[in-house]
């Protein structure tokens, strides 16, 4: 059986823990491997070697900094087809969409990263009459950065390449179910020469490693992204030390659709942005707002595309809608399903487990679904559910449909759909997101904030908002 290991001080390091977690390949329920579950003394062997190595990778300029960020890049491209097909064993979803999307997005956040420190003001000088100020930004030392299931290296790496190219040294913990890119990333390391140290990475469940990387005096800043009672938690936990934290949660996103939509384009967008990766995407649309005079001829369009999803082994090409990422969240996507025929919900597609023959006859896969005729209160309207379940429901003004979007304790992102783009804009405004889409999903320019309100996150990443995040300022005054 494959172990996986903690990666510290350049390499794979021998646990000081005993205690051992399961790996599932979700594609067929089997066992695959074992993951450490790492204890106090194998997360301060990872801290203590970030401090060791502060110093001297601090103490590089960025130009340096940023070459052995892109050398990882490059090295994780020519290992493209590894990483792919690992990231599919590991999440369940299609082997086609960790190729085309999980796998180049982590390149592109080294690269991005590697460029984008070089325009990013790290000093300023301001002259007055009586003095010179000089604000530096500096890095904050050791950080801890804690990504989720769903999308493992993309958000691992989001995290990662701005925090050590701003100079700062990095112990991460990926999640315990989906660890193997993660592990991949360690060879990458030592095969580009990253000094040891200065990415640590470990393992284990959250409530006992992730909370001693929290408590942890050492670590200066937690990064995380995952579900919003794990970041309460974080929260509450970091609050003595007064770390500092940026924390992506969850989200509960609108797609708000008017009669004046690209209806094709819409249509096909949505199918996406509602089913991606299983529905496992904190910006998946989850409750689809649609204006009253199309809803009919939408429900009937949008359900039979998406009864048409193919559902099967994530390792064929062909497949479009995979298995579900953890058997724990299976039978909560299959709880959620029997709350909302407990409310009387109308199931338009979908609903019920999928049962695949060959070797993914013990696979967890639930048919991507279509709800109709639960209330504003609904726990499935409510609640995120993470998983392919979405709510259809109709609206008929615009005061309306930006009520029905903020009528939740989240602020992730929602799309909205019209050719009219000063309605759009007018749209946004009202709704209560942090990030929008207008006529399209999941378009990113990384220099641009990224995260949520309410309940949905606390701060802000990407671009300069990621190097502000990782730096301290300091301002030094010479009188004239």
């Amino acid at each position: 059986m494959e172990l996986i290991q903690n990666y510290i001080s350049g390499g794979y390091a021998t646990p000081r823990s005993k205690d051992r977690l399961n790996l599932y390949d979700p594609a067929t329920g089997e066992v695959y491997g074992e993951l450490v579950d790492s204890n106090s003394a194998d997360i301060q062997d990872a801290v203590s070697s970030s401090k060791d190595a502060y110093a001297s990778w601090s103490g590089l300029s960025f130009s340096e900094r940023a070459d052995y960020i892109m050398a990882i890049a490059d090295e994780i491209d020519a290992q493209s087809d590894t990483f792919s097909e690992l990231e599919s064993r590991d999440t369940g979803k299609p082997l086609s969409l960790a190729r085309s999307l999980d796998i180049p997005r982590s390149i592109y956040n080294f690269k991005f990263f590697a460029e984008h420190v070089k325009d990013f003001k790290f000093k300023l000088e301001l002259q007055n009459d009586v003095s010179t100020n000089y604000i530096q930004r500096m890095p904050l030392g050791v950080v801890c950065c804690i990504s989720p299931w769903n999308l493992p290296l993309y958000l691992f790496t989001w995290k990662i390449a701005p925090a050590l190219v701003s100079g700062n040294t990095v112990v991460a913990k990926p999640s315990e179910i989906t660890p193997s890119t993660a592990h991949l990333l360690g060879d990458v390391c030592t095969k580009v020469g990253l000094p040891p140290g200065v990415l640590n990475i470990v393992h284990g469940k959250g409530s006992t490693a992730g909370d001693m990387l929290v408590k942890n005096m050492d670590i200066k800043a937690i990064s995380f992204t995952g579900g919003t009672s794990t970041g309460k938690k974080i929260f509450k936990n970091a609050s003595g030390s007064f770390k500092r934290l940026s924390l992506e949660m969850g989200g509960k996103n609108p797609a708000i659709i008017f009669e004046d939509c690209n209806y094709e384009l819409m249509l096909e967008t949505v199918v996406r942005s509602s089913f991606s990766n299983q529905g496992q995407i904190c910006l998946c649309s989850s409750r689809i707002l649609v204006e009253s005079s199309i809803y009919e001829k939408f429900k009937s369009d949008f359900c039979s595309k998406v009864s048409e999803l193919i559902v099967g082994d994530p390792s064929k090409l062909d497949t479009e809608f995979g298995a579900i990422s953890s058997e724990e969240h299976f039978h909560k996507i299959k709880n959620y399903m029997d709350l909302a025929n407990k409310e009387g919900a109308t199931v338009l597609t979908g609903g019920t487990v999928e049962k695949l023959s060959g070797r993914c006859a013990k696979g967890w896969y639930f048919r991507p679904t279509v709800l109709e005729g639960l209330s504003h209160s609904s726990k499935l309207n409510k609640e995120e559910i993470f998983g392919p379940i979405v709510t259809l429901q109709s609206f008929t003004s615009e005061s309306e449909a930006i009520g029905m979007a903020n009528d939740t304790d989240y602020g992730l992102s929602a799309t909205i759909w019209t050719e009219d783009i000063d309605k759009g804009k007018r749209i946004s405004d009202g709704v209560d997101s942090g990030v929008i889409w207008i006529n399209t999903w999941l378009l990113r320019d990384l220099r641009t904030p990224f995260g949520g309100m309410k309940n949905s996150g606390l701060g802000r990443e990407g671009g300069d908002d990621a190097l502000r995040f990782f730096t301290e300022q300091k301002n030094i005054c010479i009188p004239k």
